[in-house]
């Protein structure tokens, strides 16, 4: 049997020769592949808002914390179950991430639970789009409004995504996307801050740029600044044009990939409904471009599961342990639902690769894993 992949990227011919046509014009670092990304990603999000491109999901989140002057003597809060990166961001901006619940039907910070850690120190919350689902983002604007904080959001799994019938992007405070490698388009890493804010869009174009004020209109000439002055922080968190040029040819594609995703997770759905010891997450198919496909098995049999599935040349993940678990992120308290879900979650395969007959291999191994009692 051949290996499924969990996830994989979805590149060929086409970003092969867009990347040999950089390669051959001689500028690969930043400059018009990237002014070209950008443009492109705000036209296929309707938006009106300001898109800055950068190299990671993470440095998006960094940026966008630091332009808003949130740093040492701040807090953010942020839901404990996400990747490493959205608490990582928040510490190296001097912010201390404060680590809330999740709901256990989306997987989405619980605002009772974060109401409970507002403080003077509250600067901003950073809900994350979990399985690429922001279904309760008004609830989030509300809370922000009542508190007077700023809203980041990490919409790493939802480019490609609707939320009132509109694009993500298209409407909110701050938002930042990932284009790694296995992301719903991938620019072979890179990510971007999508926002209406121009006066921390601003500093943000110059903070990727090693702070350096007003690079950015030289690089997309094919030049650079000799002289210039630098008023506050920055990083070398450009994204280069050669990373752009696959970026470009990805979103031409994001339509495809979109589609095929879409109906890998119905198609999970229909699969394990009413299966014994399988809880679904409660998502909206017709909004989300799902980036990762998760379940909680409820039986106790969730490494059980795992295990069945590897042997099979399956793989599986765990999408993710709690943060506030870890050591440097411990801030002695007790998070009931994240800590349930640390030895439920399991997410099975999911691209836009994924075969028919890879999804049923998928499914069938799993149910026997479930319904296998001599393992119990």
């Amino acid at each position: 049997m051949d290996p499924i992949r969990l996830s994989r990227s979805c590149v060929g011919n086409e970003e092969i020769a867009a990347l040999a046509r950089v390669i051959e014009a001689g500028f690969l670092g930043m400059g018009s592949e990237v002014q070209c990304f950008e443009q492109e990603i705000k036209a296929y999000l309707a938006t009106p808002y300001e898109v800055i491109c950068v190299n990671t999901g993470t440095a998006a989140l960094h940026l966008s914390l630091e332009g808003l002057d949130i740093g040492a003597g701040h807090e953010v809060l942020v839901p404990s179950i996400t990747y490493l990166a959205s608490f990582q961001a928040i510490a190296a901006s001097g912010a201390t991430p404060v680590a809330c619940d999740v709901t256990p039907e989306r997987v989405f910070i619980d605002l009772q639970d974060a109401e409970r850690r507002v403080t003077e120190k509250t600067r901003a919350i950073m809900p994350v789009h979990y399985a690429s689902d922001s279904t309760e983002m008004s609830g989030v604007y509300e809370f922000a409004e009542r508190h007077g904080i700023r809203v980041i959001e990490d919409a790493a799994h939802a480019f490609g995504c609707k939320r009132n019938a509109k694009k993500i992007g298209a409407t909110g405070d701050v938002l930042c996307f990932s284009f790694d490698g296995i992301k719903n388009i991938t620019s072979g890493e890179g990510g971007a801050v999508i926002t209406g804010d121009l006066e921390l869009a601003s500093r943000i174009r110059d903070a990727r740029l090693l702070g350096v004020e007003k690079d950015t209109e030289k690089r997309y000439t094919g030049q650079r600044s000799w002289v210039f002055d630098v008023n506050r922080r920055g990083y070398r968190y450009h994204m280069s044009n050669l990373m752009a040029a696959i970026g470009r040819e990805q979103l031409k594609k994001i339509g495809r990939f979109s589609e095929h995703r879409r109906t890998a997770a119905i198609r999970y759905r229909e699969f394990l409904a009413g299966q014994s010891g399988v809880e679904l997450l409660t998502l909206s198919d017709d909004d989300i471009v799902p980036h990762i496909f998760v379940i909680r098995v409820t039986n106790g049999r969730r490494d059980t599961a795992m295990q069945a599935l590897r042997d099979a040349k399956i793989e599986c993940g765990i999408h993710y342990q709690p943060n506030h678990l870890l050591a440097y992120f411990n801030q002695g308290y007790a998070l009931p639902v994240s800590e349930l879900l640390m030895s439920q979650l399991l997410s099975l395969p999911l691209h836009a690769m994924l075969t028919d007959q890879e999804q049923c291999r998928v499914v069938d191994v799993l149910k026997s894993s479930l319904e296998d009692k001599s393992n119990a």
